[in-house]
């Protein structure tokens, strides 16, 4: 489906409503969240949100706004500043049978929580057979002059746990189907938005309360034959830009988007790779043990043969997001690293 890019201030951070679907049924990521959210409270009387400022204040990048009113503050549930709290509250209830939807208002303070989330979360089934169908929201990455407390992409984290399904989407179709797949998972799923999207992209999204995209299925989002792009989140928009530029010069680039970190869908990854033979990997997470890195070590061990070049890995050092502008453009991959790196891979 075509996408569209819309005006937005730097991250929206909380004044702006959170808005509705164009007359066209265009809906924004952000919009599209919100829907997943209402329709399976509507559809599922054990599904409950909770976390800070969700209730009356509607969130703090508006998702939940509107929803206190129609569904009462015993599902829609303001908490205190206590994330490790958060994460216990949820897989309590998820263990007595509810469906708990916890939102984090940054990504980054989900490291407040890590001990709940790594070591009962993520393990607690394995141990006692109990399902935990237990979905954490949080707003990531940077792009947004968030600095360091703000701008992080906790994915590598959170997949090395080994028990948590983690999400990353790049559109809003996508989120909307793979956070309702998710609430409705019996297993725990860590659901990361990157906060650089959620105003900035719409396109049309379905509306059948059933729709649902399935975890851990990548998806190829642009055709190519001489390179292939593997990424997710905020970095597919730059890789689909930086594909149509070069595009213009004979280059002929296809774009994987992992929608899912983990599971890692490694067959559509290799496909690609058979297909192309150069291997760009992109990744906004760090650079050293990152999921780009996983990612590579996964072609370079099961797609060798059919590699032209050496894998190129685009991803930041690992040193804190800056907050100044022009550095944190330096930090982040930027569409003309991604030119770069394709066209090295090209020469070979």
């Amino acid at each position: 489906m075509p996408t569209q890019q819309v005006e937005a201030g730097a991250a929206g951070h909380g004044a702006e409503p959170r808005g509705k679907r164009t007359d066209a049924g265009e809906a924004t990521y952000l919009v599209a969240i919100a829907e997943a959210l209402w329709e399976e409270l509507e559809r599922d009387e054990s599904v409950f949100l909770l976390g800070e400022d969700i209730g009356a204040y509607g969130g703090a990048f508006k998702v939940t706004e509107g929803f206190i009113e129609r569904f009462g503050p015993e599902r829609v549930m303001d908490t205190p500043i206590a994330e490790e709290t958060i994460v216990g509250m949820a897989i309590g209830s998820a263990m007595e049978g509810l469906r708990p939807v916890a939102e984090f208002q940054y990504a980054d303070f989900m490291s407040c929580g890590f001990d709940e989330i790594s070591t009962v979360l993520a393990c607690y089934h394995s141990r006692s057979g109990v399902p935990l169908p237990v979905v954490l929201r949080g707003p990531s990455g940077g792009g947004v002059r968030g600095s360091s407390f703000h701008s992080i992409n906790p994915e590598p984290w959170f997949a090395h746990t080994g028990g948590i399904k983690v999400i990353c989407p790049a559109f809003p179709s996508d989120a909307k189907g793979l956070l309702k797949s998710a609430i409705r998972d019996d297993n725990p799923c860590m659901f990361l938005e990157h906060k650089w999207i959620y105003r900035r992209i719409k396109e049309v999204v379905p509306d059948d309360p059933d729709f649902l995209v399935p975890i851990g299925e990548a998806r190829v989002v642009r055709e190519g034959t001489d390179a292939s792009i593997i990424t997710y989140g905020a970095m597919v928009h730059k890789a689909l830009e930086a594909a149509e530029e070069l595009s213009g010069r004979g280059i002929s680039v296809e774009v994987v988007d992992l929608r899912t970190v983990y599971p890692l869908d490694e067959q559509t990854v290799l496909r690609s790779i058979e297909k192309t033979s150069h291997a760009l990997v992109l990744s906004e997470s760090y650079r050293f043990l990152g999921v780009g890195a996983e990612v590579a070590a996964t072609i370079a061990e099961k797609a060798f043969a059919h590699l032209d070049a050496p894998i190129e890995r685009l991803s930041p050092l690992n040193v804190p997001v800056p907050f100044s502008p022009p550095l944190e453009v330096a930090f982040l991959p930027q569409v003309s690293d991604i030119e770069a790196a394709v066209e090295r891979l090209s020469a070979w």
